[in-house]
């Protein structure tokens, strides 16, 4: 805002100079030490200072302004603006804010605004456009206006920023492509798991039974063997829940609104924290990418909630809205703020943040008496609305 209200002072001074340097040229003032000191600030100015009449003519152009343009000052003045300024480049879609050059249709950037958008496309004297940012000032003089504009090349920040949406683009693209691995790579060791390991250990424990059935072992071998089987199946157990957490095998079995029911029966006996989920199956019948996403969403969000919220009750909605699903995860904890989106070790918020973006939707989080993440998806063409 400081910088702005400079920026504003400095350009209303220079209109003032100018101003001031037109009515001294017909005057002895104008070799006055301030009429030579205001003339030498504009004309060495690293910026482009030009000024026009109401009607788009040029009065003055310094010679910054003439070498963006690649012309000459005397070229300049007295030519329409629209030479250097073109109407057809003038007007940009834009949120309403903004300084309009009078009636003329341009319109620049205020300052603090992000650097690439840019309002005013410049062309140089040999029919190259270039991208520009500055300020504008108006002043009357015997009832006519004189714009002041103060002009600044961004051609290589324009650039920069650029480069840097493109690397965001492809960080964001290798996200998604290792997100996908990532999961390739679970589903594959969770169905080694249950069908080579967990088929071992199942055999394993039916030839100890038969074991156990044998009249031969005394009480020491007996309570031997009932340990074993004992850790048995505590190592079934284990794998079981290792190759859920992998891949839950209700996903690819019963697909994902069974699969969200046991995660959320398994939030509740593992947390105690009561957990409602208002869905209905047929909305949820989705292609794997889409299920195994949204599952992994609505995990990394119930986990946050069992370490950080310290909530006592859970509301999960997901319903379907013809070609959008709407995700809610509400609770009563203590709440976060979105800005905790964009902190350094919220690995899991950024998780969520990216599947999101990964299929082209919308995430907000919302406190509100509690945490409210809302979610909106669109989902593919080939999976419509049920026919109610």
């Amino acid at each position: 805002m400081a910088r702005h209200r400079t920026l504003l002072w400095l350009t209303t001074g220079i209109a003032f100079a100018i101003v001031w340097l037109q009515r001294s040229r017909h005057t002895s003032a104008s070799t006055s030490p301030t009429s030579q000191r205001s003339r030498s600030i504009i004309q060495h100015a690293s910026d482009a200072i030009i000024s026009t009449d109401e009607h788009q003519r040029i009065l003055h152009a310094n010679p910054a302004a003439a070498a963006m343009f690649d012309t000459t000052v005397q070229a300049m003045e007295g030519a329409p603006l629209q030479h250097y300024l073109p109407r057809g480049q003038r007007q940009y879609s834009d949120s309403g804010q903004g300084r309009y050059f009078g009636e003329t249709g341009i319109r620049l950037r205020m300052k603090g605004r992000r650097a690439g958008d840019y309002l005013v496309t410049g062309q140089r004297a040999h029919g190259q456009l270039f991208p520009l940012e500055g300020s504008i000032s108006a002043l009357n003089e015997n009832n006519h206006s004189i714009y002041t504009i103060i002009l600044r090349d961004i051609t290589e920040r324009k650039q920069v920023q650029e480069r840097l949406e493109q690397s965001y683009a492809q960080l964001r693209e290798l996200s998604a492509a290792l997100q996908t691995i990532r999961e390739e790579e679970r589903k594959y060791i969770a169905r080694e798991l249950h069908d080579d390991l967990g088929q071992l250990l199942a055999t394993l424990r039916g030839d100890l039974a038969l074991l156990k059935r044998a009249q031969q072992y005394g009480p020491a071998a007996r309570k031997l063997l009932a340990g074993m089987d004992t850790l048995l199946m505590s190592a079934i157990s284990s794998l079981r829940r290792i190759a859920s957490n992998l891949r839950p095998r209700a996903l690819d079995e019963g697909g994902l609104y069974y699969a969200l029911e046991s995660l959320r029966q398994d939030f509740v006996n593992r947390y105690s924290i009561a957990c409602q989920m208002q869905a209905s199956e047929e909305d949820l019948i989705l292609n794997d990418t889409y299920s195994t996403e949204i599952f992994r969403i609505v995990q990394e969000a119930l986990t946050n909630i069992s370490r950080h919220a310290e909530a006592s009750k859970v509301l999960l909605s997901l319903q379907r809205q013809q070609y959008d699903l709407k995700i809610e995860i509400q609770d009563d904890g203590r709440g976060i703020a979105e800005q905790d989106m964009d902190k350094a070790m919220t690995f899991g918020l950024l998780g969520m943040r990216e599947r999101v973006r990964a299929l082209h939707g919308e995430i907000s989080i919302i406190k509100d008496g509690g945490t409210r993440i809302s979610i909106r998806l669109p989902l593919p063409l080939q999976t419509p609305a049920p026919a109610a």
